[in-house]
C-alpha cells in the first residue's frame, strides 16, 4: 500500500481536495487497498474553502507528509501567501525523493516553495499568465493536461486532476488497474499528457452521446480494419453526418479518434504483457511493428521498446 498526503492550503477548493480519495481510494491490488489517503494541513481544524456555504475539517498535521510516498497539493485561493510550514514540508518532501504534485492553482504553492524553479509546469489555462508573471523562473505551459518534470508533477484544471490521479495509478500499478479505476469512476481512461518528454496537448473533451454506442462498438473491434462506411452503417447515418457528429462530440475526425484509441490500446499492451511488437501492433489495430514504432515516436515521443522499459509496472505475462 502506498500513502498519499493531500495538503489543504486555505482557502482550499473542496472538489479538488476530495479528488484523490475519490480516484485513488477505491484502487485494489490483488484484493488489497492500493492507497492510504491522508488529508493534512499546517494547523489542523477548520480550513476555509474557496466556495461559500461551508468549510472543511482537517484533523491531520503536516507530519503526514513525512510518512507519504506521494504529496498532492489541490487548488487553493492562495497565490503567494502559503504558510512557511507548508512550504518547508514540501521542500523536504522533494529532498527525500517523494513524488510531489499539484492540481490547478496548487502549482502556485509549489512555485512559492521553489520546487518549480527551472522546471516546466502547467496550471489552469486561465491562471497560466499569472503563474508565469509571478514566477519567471518557471517555464509555464497552458496546453497540457499535466506535466511531470523530475519528481514534481503539475496538473491543469479540475478535470485534469482526474487525469493526474489516473496517471499516478498507472505509474504505480500499470494500465490495467488505472483503467479499472477510470471505469469505476465513470471517467475517460488515462489521457496522454504526462512526463516532460511525453507531454501532449489534451484531447478535446467529449461533449455528446449520440455516437456513444458506435464508439463503444468500435472499441471492441480496434484490432480489425474499420472504414467510415462501417462506422456510418453502425450509427445508421451517412458518412458525412458521422464525420460531422464525431467532430462535434470528440473534437476529432473518426480516423483520428480511432488512431488515438489504438495507440492507447498499444500502450496498455506494452505495459501489461510481454507480447512481441508485431503482436502488439496487430492486437491494437495499428498493423505492423514498424507502423507501431512510427506512431509511438510521433504521438508518444519514444519507440515502443523504450516505452515498455519505462512504463511496465506489473509482472509480464504472455497472451
Amino acid at each position: 500500500m502506498k500513502t498519499v498526503a493531500v495538503v489543504a492550503v486555505a482557502p482550499v477548493k473542496a472538489f479538488d481536495l476530495a479528488m484523490p480519495e475519490t480516484l485513488l481510494g477505491d484502487v485494489a491490488v490483488d484484493g488489497a487497498p492500493g492507497y492510504r489517503i491522508v488529508v493534512c494541513t499546517a494547523e489542523p481544524g477548520v480550513v476555509e474553502a474557496t466556495l461559500g456555504g461551508f468549510d472543511v475539517v482537517v484533523t491531520h498535521g503536516l507530519d503526514a507528509i513525512a510518512e507519504a510516498d506521494t504529496v498532492i497539493v489541490p487548488s487553493t485561493g492562495s497565490r503567494g501567501t502559503a504558510d512557511e510550514a507548508t512550504l518547508t514540508a514540501l521542500r523536504h518532501a522533494v529532498e527525500q525523493g517523494k513524488r510531489v504534485t499539484s492540481i490547478c492553482s496548487g502549482a502556485f504553492v509549489l512555485a512559492q516553495a521553489g520546487l518549480l524553479a527551472g522546471r516546466t509546469a502547467t496550471t489552469h489555462w486561465g491562471l497560466a499568465d499569472e503563474l508565469a508573471t509571478m514566477f519567471p523562473e518557471v517555464t509555464v505551459r497552458s496546453d497540457a493536461l499535466f506535466i511531470e518534470d523530475g519528481p514534481v508533477t503539475t496538473a491543469a484544471g479540475a478535470a485534469a486532476g482526474i487525469d493526474l490521479c489516473l496517471h499516478l495509478i498507472r505509474s504505480d500499478y500499470g494500465a490495467t488497474i488505472a483503467n479499472a479505476a477510470a471505469r469505476a469512476a465513470v471517467v475517460t481512461p488515462v489521457r496522454p499528457g504526462g512526463q516532460a518528454q511525453f507531454v501532449d496537448a489534451p484531447l478535446p473533451p467529449e461533449n455528446g452521446l449520440s455516437l456513444a454506442a458506435t464508439r463503444s462498438w468500435a472499441m471492441e473491434r480496434l484490432d480489425t480494419p474499420l472504414s467510415l462506411d462501417e462506422l456510418a452503417t453502425h450509427a445508421r447515418t451517412s458518412v458525412r453526418t458521422l464525420t460531422r457528429r464525431f467532430h462535434e462530440e470528440t473534437g476529432l475526425s473518426p480516423q483520428k479518434w480511432l488512431l488515438h484509441q489504438r495507440i492507447h490500446r498499444a500502450r496498455e499492451l506494452l505495459e501489461s504483457t510481454a507480447l512481441p511488437m508485431d503482436q502488439v501492433a496487430r492486437h491494437s489495430g495499428i498493423g505492423s511493428a514498424e507502423s507501431l514504432r512510427q506512431h509511438m515516436i510521433r504521438h508518444v515521443g519514444v519507440p515502443p521498446t523504450a516505452y515498455r522499459a519505462s512504463f511496465t509496472r506489473t509482472p509480464r505475462q504472455s497472451a
